[in-house]
């Protein structure tokens, strides 16, 4: 079979197409983080949300290396013991997928069916980038640098190892890692071991997993995810490239759920709603809730963000519920002023999807 006939070009799905059966094998191999998972501070490796482009690649600790290479004085071989025993730092940092929402999109993009749920924070502990970049010495021609996973596969019929770029500047940025620990404990091969990257505030396609080689270039990069994760209308215009997790409030869903629907079930009295809040652009300021699918609005308690500027937030607000239907949804605003929408402007490749959640409630008489 020749490459071009293995994937066909992203597309949209026709008007009465369901989901096919590609799409559901990437459900089963990815997976969305369960919303009551919100109320850890810190999302357990096992319900963190998970998507592999390709194969989890198996990685043999004792001879993995990474390569340091390109415009650099010092072209660099490490090992992830030399790694450990430069000085650490820890990230706690809230990850979405740029994909999130997307099969909430009419019509819908063809790919990962998202609904809200790929989401996750952890803390990451690694070195800082720049430290690295530092040994090697990053040359003045230097322009973008280059970060290649283990993990290889087809994609629109492309051959390629899973890579992306960051400029240089970005890649200064002390809060960027290459990380061997996620809460506390070695990376679980799903997550990228035995090294990943990690961008903080940046969508999830940005951090690199089974990091295997960071390459220094003295030109624009433009490979192939590059050029896949952008903001387009039509399949011919190059797009806007996707950086930094717009802002987005979801609610941790009240009461108990029905079995198939997952609405929810609650009863008459005080009920207090909670959910969290988090933005890779300017700080989330304001949460707002509503009951009534966003006709009217109340400002809910925001928490202090704990000195932790990349994690989410949590927030609460007290709601007397008596017997009815009700759409719960939360809208996150931040500090200079940008509001998560109501309504989802639609794009070609389903990203950047922060349009408010509704979640349908039944307070019983």
């Amino acid at each position: 079979m020749r490459l071009d006939e293995i994937s066909t070009p992203s597309r949209v799905a026709a008007d009465d197409e369901g989901v096919s059966t590609a799409e559901l094998g990437l459900a089963a191999r990815n997976h969305g983080m369960p919303l009551e998972a919100m109320r850890y501070d810190l999302t357990p490796p096992g319900l963190h949300y998970l998507l592999i482009h390709y194969d989890i690649p198996f990685v043999d600790e004792s001879a993995w290396t990474l390569r340091v290479l390109g415009e650099v004085d010092r072209p660099l071989t490490l090992d992830l013991a030399t790694l450990k025993a430069m000085p650490a730092r820890t990230v706690r940092a809230t990850m979405e997928c740029a994909g999130n929402g997307r099969a909430r999109l009419e019509p819908r993009p063809v790919s990962q069916p998202w609904l809200v749920e790929a989401v996750g924070t952890a803390e990451w502990t690694g070195v800082p980038l720049r430290d690295v970049l530092t040994a090697a010495g990053v040359r003045p021609s230097a322009v973008d640098v280059v970060f290649t996973g283990a993990d290889h596969g087809v994609e629109r019929g492309v051959e390629q190892d899973y890579q992306r770029k960051l400029t240089v500047a970005e890649a200064g940025d002390p809060d960027v890692l290459l990380a061997y620990a996620m809460n506390g404990a070695p990376l679980a091969p799903q997550h990228g071991f035995p090294l990943r990257l990690l961008v903080p505030g940046w969508y999830g396609m940005t951090n690199v997993k089974w990091l295997s080689r960071i390459e220094v270039l003295a030109s624009a990069f433009e490979g192939f995810q590059q050029k896949a994760y952008v903001v387009r209308q039509r399949a011919d215009e190059p797009g806007e490239p996707i950086t930094r997790i717009a802002p987005r409030a979801l609610v941790i869903p009240p009461g108990f759920p029905d079995f198939m629907t997952r609405g929810r079930v609650v009863r008459p009295g005080p009920v207090t709603l909670e959910g969290r809040a988090w933005s890779g652009r300017a700080p989330v300021t304001l949460v707002e809730v509503s009951v009534d699918g966003g006709a009217t609005w109340a400002e809910a308690t925001l928490a202090p963000d704990g000195g932790h500027r990349w994690a989410w937030r949590r927030w609460t607000h007290e709601w007397q519920a008596t017997p009815g239907s009700y759409a719960v949804t939360a809208r996150a605003t931040t500090a200079d002023g940008e509001v998560q929408p109501v309504d989802q402007p639609w794009n070609r490749g389903g990203f950047v999807n922060n349009a408010v959640h509704q979640i349908p409630v039944t307070c019983l008489a």
